[in-house]
């Protein structure tokens, strides 16, 4: 089919790779169902899926590395990778969305209604103060504050921001050795992020008996956080990929989605965490 920019829109030849995703997906789904009821043999069928999962991710990225590589993709093509792109990270965006807006609900909604004088018979004692556990958990713990941990981190994700915008430019400049060193600070702070914020659950768990168990407040808060965390540790391994690739002698000022796409979603990983850092730390 021709198109504006020359040559043919690439099509690519009948590949096991979806397949064997969705193998390694069925392994995880009944390895996750059995290890949550404590069942022995979904330990094995978790890692088998994993295991999997990880050998696709390096067969099919690496074929879609050496494509874009051996010149098959036009413009055309970059333009469909971009706004495949564009829609994943719109879907993330609704995605944190629906957390964020459930968080809202209970702090202005649900929290004031079970603390309403019509409810006083079932829960005499309890008010509509936030950060809550919920009515009928008597357990006591402490909220997350921003300051210490959370403010670090905040720092780290801004900083690694700055990194992947300036190796973004570098590679624009074809400035090779810094494009190298700022991909390795950006995916190194991503990985000190996640470190820090490992650190701070387990003070949490132990210090603050502050638990995904721990009601309304700490549903939420792990809900929200530890999702972010996946993914700046996918967001992470990304970039640790594309630097990988830039080593190889990968990309060119002229052609360079494959950084763009992950630098996009680094970004918006920036942006998440701001959410989180004002109204899960900041605004308890």
């Amino acid at each position: 089919m021709s198109q504006q920019g020359g040559g043919h829109y690439y099509v690519p030849a009948p590949s096991a790779w979806p397949i064997t995703g969705s193998l390694a997906l069925l392994f995880m789904g009944f390895g996750a169902a059995l290890s949550v009821n404590r069942i022995p043999l979904g330990y094995g069928l978790l890692a088998t899926g994993f295991a999997i999962l990880v050998y696709m991710m390096f067969g099919w990225f690496g074929t879609v590395a050496g494509e874009s590589e051996s010149g098959k993709f036009n413009k055309q093509v970059d333009k469909s990778f971009r706004w495949g792109m564009s829609w994943f990270i719109f879907s993330e965006v609704m995605f944190f969305g629906a957390f964020f807006g459930a968080l809202y609900y209970m702090r202005m909604h649900s929290v004031p209604d079970l603390a309403d004088l019509d409810n006083k018979m079932l829960w005499p004692d309890f008010t509509a103060d936030w950060p809550t556990a919920g009515p009928g958990i008597t357990e006591k713990f402490m909220p997350m504050g921003p300051w210490g941990l959370p403010a670090i981190n905040t720092l780290i994700l801004l900083t690694s921001g700055v990194t992947v915008t300036w190796a973004h430019w570098a590679l624009k400049l074809n400035k090779r050795g810094q494009l190298k060193l700022g991909l390795f600070l950006t995916f190194a702070l991503g990985f000190l992020f996640v470190g820090l914020q490992a650190y701070e659950y387990g003070h949490a768990y132990s210090e603050m008996n502050l638990k995904l168990s721990t009601g309304a407040y700490g549903a939420s808060f792990f809900m929200l956080t530890g999702f972010h965390g996946f993914h700046v540790t996918l967001g992470s391994i990304m970039l640790f990929v594309i630097w990988c690739r830039v080593l190889k002698g990968h990309f060119s000022p002229e052609n360079h989605f494959g950084f763009e796409g992950v630098a996009w979603y680094w970004h918006f990983v920036d942006v998440v965490w701001l959410g989180l850092f004002i109204f899960v730390y900041w605004l308890i």
